[in-house]
């Protein structure tokens, strides 16, 4: 017999969020390829985005990409709007994305990630923290969507295995044993 986790949802997304909260503040600054940083707030949003879509995954997205500019030295709301839009494209079809195939996951994830990442340096050239048009894709938008794009891949590979034994986000039609 199959019980429903009403509250195995929230409580996977709070463990996500601290997860990448403390990457974020943690992990991100420190690792770095050129002048790329992982983005962790854009990790959060696209999996609840990719799990649940709607409503919920846009608030995600605009309060992760708040915490990312309260965390840098960027303007205040230039990735909240990024992760808006990113979360509202991502959870368009509002169901469960990341049960399905990785590879589709993942490549929905890498759009994303290289359209907030080229937005995102894009607005810094224009407010002066970056040099030239080379530096932004070359040494910030590609390193910063490779490095993402990298970090996300466990988590991809942890809710697309989680998820499809029939309970919590989107669960599926499969049975406790997966078949």
């Amino acid at each position: 017999m199959q019980v429903a986790d009403r509250n195995r949802e929230a409580r996977s997304a709070a463990v996500l969020a601290v997860i990448c909260g403390v990457a974020q503040l943690a992990l991100a600054p420190n690792i770095g390829l050129g002048n790329g940083r992982a983005n962790f707030a854009l990790i959060f949003s696209a999996c609840v985005a990719l799990l649940v879509g709607g409503r919920r995954a846009v608030l995600v997205g605009f309060f992760a990409g708040l915490f990312f500019d309260l965390s840098t030295t960027g303007p205040i709301g230039l990735m909240a709007f990024c992760l808006t839009v990113s979360s509202f494209l991502l959870g368009l079809e509002e169901r469960n994305r990341m049960s399905g195939d990785l590879a589709v996951t993942l490549a929905l994830f890498c759009g994303a990630d290289l359209g907030v990442s080229l937005v995102y340096h894009l607005a810094m050239l224009l407010v002066g923290q970056a040099d030239s048009l080379l530096d932004v894709i070359v040494f910030r938008t590609l390193p910063t969507a490779l490095l993402t794009a990298v970090f996300f891949v466990p988590f991809a590979y942890y809710f697309s295995r989680m998820h499809v034994s029939g309970s919590g986000l989107g669960g599926g039609h499969f049975g406790k044993r997966g078949f």
